[in-house]
């Protein structure tokens, strides 16, 4: 057997990142990248550039890496300064100012394996998704850094009847972030919601915020979800599509998106974010069942 590795990586003030070269995924067909998807679980793009990223971090966190990236042991959990184990979704806060929030990376773009907060282990760390045993990967990459908003929750037992009355997934809420540069699995960036995308997974609601790290070199440009299509144009129908699409390699059914199938505005993302937060709480409070959900 071979042996565990243990790495322990501190939240640094700057770091350097590449931005892959890559072509537009509006260019690029899904069938085409599915056809290819075992080479991409283990590629990365040979042509890239250097790209220098001022990344805003949590500076009182910690990222320790347990096992080997791509096994069924390997995990990313959090420390606090007295090297204690913490809870990414639970201990990691919400808000970071006004307007501006925490966002954790689970899967850095132009990557495929399939990463997730474990919100059924204890301190609730990132490892990859399994299905039967099995590690799960995407059938083609990423093409934005993916991750969740800590101290969110999607309510299973609550209706939204802005779509289609969908009950929530059981999860933090998702957020896609359309950023140049590539991130790291376990940064804790700041950044602004954009849009809001109401994805509807075999009926149950995955909100999708989109949003853009404060350190990037548009995030002043961008405020609302017209300034997306303004400075990122197509980005938000790519998400979309990729979205609703992922699963069809497998044989699955396409994924289906509530409020008319287009983005919502900020205001909006902001409202569910509150209504999250506030699941959350009652959550974290014990107002609600926690079932097999680790409240640690």
């Amino acid at each position: 057997m071979a042996a565990v590795t243990t790495r322990a990586i501190a939240m640094a003030a700057t770091s350097s990142c590449s931005t892959l070269i890559t072509k537009s995924p509006l260019l690029v067909k899904h069938k085409l990248l599915a056809r290819n998807a075992l080479n991409l679980r283990l590629s990365s793009s040979k042509r890239s550039y250097s790209y220098t990223c001022s990344a805003i971090y949590n500076p009182d966190v910690l990222v320790k890496e347990e096992g080997q990236p791509q096994t069924l042991d390997y995990r990313v959990f959090f420390l606090n300064k007295s090297g204690k184990k913490v809870s990414p979704w639970h201990d990691i806060p919400l808000r970071s100012g006004d307007g501006v929030f925490n966002y954790i990376v689970e899967i850095p773009k132009e990557s495929n394996a399939k990463m997730e907060v474990a919100t059924d282990e204890l301190y609730t760390p990132i490892k990859q998704d399994t299905k039967k045993g099995k590690l799960r990967y995407y059938p083609y990459n990423i093409h934005w850094n993916y991750g969740l908003l800590p101290q969110t929750w999607e309510d299973p037992s609550y209706s939204n009847s802005d779509v289609e009355g969908a009950f929530g997934d059981n999860d933090p809420v998702d957020v896609v972030e359309i950023g140049e540069c590539r991130r790291k699995i376990g940064e804790v960036l700041k950044v602004k919601p954009l849009a809001a995308l109401a994805m509807i997974d075999e009926g149950e609601l995955d909100w999708k915020i989109v949003a853009i790290s404060l350190d990037d070199p548009k995030a002043s440009f961008v405020n609302d979800v017209d300034d997306v299509e303004k400075h990122f144009p197509g980005t938000l129908t790519a998400i979309r599509d990729w979205f609703r699409d992922y699963k069809i390699p497998d044989g699955k059914p396409a994924n289906k998106f509530g409020l008319g199938n287009k983005a919502a505005n900020k205001d909006y993302a902001l409202k569910v974010i509150e209504e999250t937060n506030e699941s959350w709480t009652k959550l974290i409070k014990r107002s609600i069942p926690a079932g097999e959900l680790s409240l640690v």
